[in-house]
């Protein structure tokens, strides 16, 4: 009886593919081992999922496995499993799920297979490791004539002035043809490309002194012991998830730490996911300083080479625990005991391209296939892990006090900004007890924290004499304006930039304002107002990964007086002494047309006031609003989280919304208006059509224009599906979903199951 084996290949198909197994490869042929295969003309790198004994249908002719690339499996089987499971919830092809996990191809596999006379050139376009040196592209300072730059080089060009020289294997993650991109932009003299050798992983780059595990306190001796218990029941098929819920600065990490060693010490490996690795440093170093290096850190910033070599030693158990962003889930780390997410209500656990899984939700679904304990950790929980644990699936563990025993919460302020003006400087986002308050911090040789979220120098350019804002022409967003790019407009999603136009595009008056402050236009207003202090900026245009870091270590160094950011700031930073926080518009987060807005919101203003007052000086948060009695403003001025969460879990209850309800939410779009209203109107019908639909069992609401109505040159429409129960949204999403074969070719199509992101 011949041996079949079934292959997931990189393609956006759901399906799989039968192969034959000849003789000679049978053994090495297992699941979770990478394999060539014909597909099509051409051959390409496969997966396999099982293998099974059996003939083929009637009729049907199998190609036959060309070679194994891997002679162990590279996925294990529990994450295999894992992955299909992934797969099928998201409503994502399974070649390009597999892709997260798999690690690049060793050169040695290649030349192996080049000596089978597999075609030379077939792994060429496959990412590979060992002996090659990185290229690299960097921004010169030569500007583009007006309209020689189009699609995505102007797309890469603005990212390489944003961001300064970057790996161009990094640009292709991001743009398909960022390589030939680069090439155009370098035969222009706008950037040049170098090619040499990686630097080492600067999270490894120095030897971090080993700690001393400090006494805990009473609820943090009462967590370690719930967890404890946990571990020891992991190995007889039994898994446990908990929310560790403990405000700023009342020692979650130290909570971690103790965590994974207690499953270190039964043999099993760890997972530790964060939001963004390369603003968590501090995190890193402490996880060091317990552990060594046992432990591999997976971020975007690795060269293939580091990745792989990461990938390698957990994979082998090198190393037993591994600790990265959203990716990190799938970590090949042997016999799994243990998965921490940290800041678990962070949106940026969700992927927003390609495969979008919510990785805090896949951490609890890979814990329990593993027989693993999950622990989920946040000072401001979500409302889904909070509507969890009373549904009795996540066990709540309380840290209520700030570690340091001297520490207490800040003190939090409301400003008016309805009845309070400006201070010295004019501008009323730097409100007068605000300018008092950054003042006395000064003298006193204390740091400030202030808080925009808003980028670039003036977040609009508008015409005094018409009022016409100008707007990105591609996008429905407002182009910002940006001092320190040499005075040019961008938009901020589809990262086009021109100069500023000498006159109004509408009316040709020449009178243009810069309306409204940005991050750029505070750091300048405060340097002027406050000529001693030392004031620096923390958001995307000034830093990114090292140089988000160094910033940071300057703050940490007393190098820095007043720090400047966005929501970069926010990120569970420990700065001793920071005294003083300033929230400049708490009314942007709240506003916006999102039914998770109050929550996000919230959670931003709580997290940023946690940066103050960390240690033994008093903190002090000033939040600025023209709307200070709205319940999000005063719940957080009164440090209750669960106040909040109560009230915000009642008013989700009246409407219906998550966590209440399960969405899948149909993007759509294309560059024709109506081509992609058509589209939307097609895959509504089919939900509307199916059972679930018909019988009201599933909501289904649009098709209807989003709210960012044009993105990238491209309209686009929405259509959201909502339900009580999971299975019957899993039905409908599915019978929208078979419409989309249907769809003209030039709709582009996406199906995104618990969307975070509604815009």
């Amino acid at each position: 009886m011949p041996l079949l084996c079934e292959v997931a290949v990189p393609v956006p198909l759901a399906r799989a593919f039968s192969y034959e197994v000849p003789p000679a490869l049978a053994a090495s042929v297992r699941p979770g081992a990478r394999v060539l295969v014909e597909f099509g003309r051409k051959k390409v790198l496969g997966v396999v999922l099982a293998t099974s004994e059996g003939a083929a249908p009637e009729g049907v002719r199998l190609k036959p496995i060309a070679a194994v690339v891997d002679p162990e499996p590279v996925l294990p089987p529990e994450l295999l499993s894992f992955l299909r499971e992934l797969s099928s919830y998201y409503f994502a092809p399974i070649g390009e799920v597999l892709r997260l996990a798999l690690p690049a191809v060793e050169r040695e596999d290649v030349r192996a297979l080049e000596a089978q006379g597999e075609l030379p050139g077939t792994l060429s376009r496959v990412k590979q490791v060992g002996g090659r040196k990185i290229a690299y592209a960097r921004p010169t300072d030569a500007v583009e004539e007006p309209g020689v730059l189009r699609g995505q080089a102007a797309s890469v060009l603005a990212l390489l002035r944003s961001n300064g020289e970057m790996p161009i294997a990094r640009l292709e993650e991001k743009f398909g043809n960022a390589r030939a991109a680069v090439k155009k932009l370098a035969s222009l003299g706008l950037v040049v490309t170098e090619e040499r050798e990686p630097p080492r992983d600067a999270f490894f780059a120095r030897p971090e002194p080993r700690d001393e595990p400090p006494v805990l306190n009473e609820a943090q001796s009462a967590a370690e012991a719930r967890i404890e218990e946990a571990l020891q029941g992991i190995g007889a098929q039994k898994s446990a998830a908990f929310l560790l819920f403990g405000v700023t600065g009342s020692g979650k990490t130290e909570v971690y730490l103790r965590a994974i060693a207690g499953c270190l010490a039964r043999g099993r490996g760890a997972i530790v996911m964060v939001p963004e690795i390369a603003l968590t440093p501090q995190l890193v170093a402490r996880f060091r300083a317990r552990f060594g290096d046992d432990l591999a850190v997976l971020h975007s910033g690795l060269s293939e080479a580091d990745r792989h070599a990461m990938w390698k030693r957990v994979r082998t158990g090198a190393v037993r625990v591994a600790i990265g962003a959203r990716s990190a889930i799938f970590a090949p780390v042997a016999n799994l005991g243990l998965i921490l997410v940290d800041e678990e209500h962070d949106g940026s656990f969700k992927q927003e391209e390609g495969v979008r899984y919510h990785a805090r939700d896949m951490a609890l679904l890979r814990a329990h296939r593993a027989s693993a304990v999950a622990v989920l950790g946040s000072a401001t929980p979500s409302l889904e892990s909070v509507h969890l644990v009373r549904q009795g699936k996540l066990v709540e563990l309380r840290l209520p006090d700030r570690a340091h025993r001297e520490a207490t919460l800040p003190e939090v302020t409301t400003v008016d900004l309805r009845r309070i003006g400006a201070g010295p400087t004019g501008n009323k986002l730097i409100s007068l007890p605000l300018h008092r308050a950054l003042e006395k911090t000064l003298a006193a040789g204390e740091q400030a924290i202030l808080f925009l979220n808003r980028r670039g120098f003036a977040p609009s350019v508008v015409c005094e004499s018409c009022g016409h804002v100008a707007t990105c022409l591609a996008c429905s967003v407002a182009l910002t304006f940006h001092r320190a790019r040499g005075g040019r407009m961008r938009c901020h999603y589809c990262d086009w930039e021109g100069p500023m136009p000498a006159a109004c595009s509408e009316c040709r008056a020449p009178a243009l304002a810069l309306e409204g402050l940005g991050t750029e236009r505070l750091e300048e207003t405060i340097a002027e107002a406050f000529p001693t202090a030392r004031v620096a900026r923390l958001d995307r245009d000034v830093a990114d990964g090292a140089k988000a870091e160094a910033i940071l270590a300057k703050m940490r160094a007393g190098e820095i007086d007043v720090l400047v950011g966005t929501q970069m700031v926010t990120k569970g930073h420990d700065l001793g002494n920071v005294t003083l926080v300033g929230v400049l518009n708490a009314d942007a987060a709240l506003s916006l047309p999102d039914f998770r807005a109050s929550e996000r919101g919230f959670q931003l203003l709580v997290q940023v006031a946690g940066r103050a007052g960390r240690r033994d000086r008093p903190g002090r948060v000033l939040i600025q609003t023209r709307n200070p009695e709205q319940p999000a403003v005063q719940f957080a001025k009164r440090h209750d989280v669960s106040a909040f969460l109560e009230h915000e879990l009642a008013d989700r209850a009246e409407v219906g919304y998550p966590p209440f309800s399960r969405l899948a939410l149909f993007r759509v779009d294309a560059l024709d208006e109506e081509v992609a209203r058509r589209a939307a109107g097609v895959i509504a019908a089919h939900a509307k059509t199916s059972p679930e639909g018909q019988s009201r069992v599933v909501e289904v609401l649009g098709p209807a224009a989003a709210p960012l109505a044009r993105l990238r040159g491209r309209y686009r429409f929405r259509v959201l599906l909502r339900a009580k129960d999971r299975r019957a949204l899993r039905a409908a999403t599915a019978a929208a979903a078979a419409a989309i074969p249907e769809i003209d070719r030039r709709v582009r199509v996406v199906v995104d199951v618990d969307p975070v992101a509604m815009l």
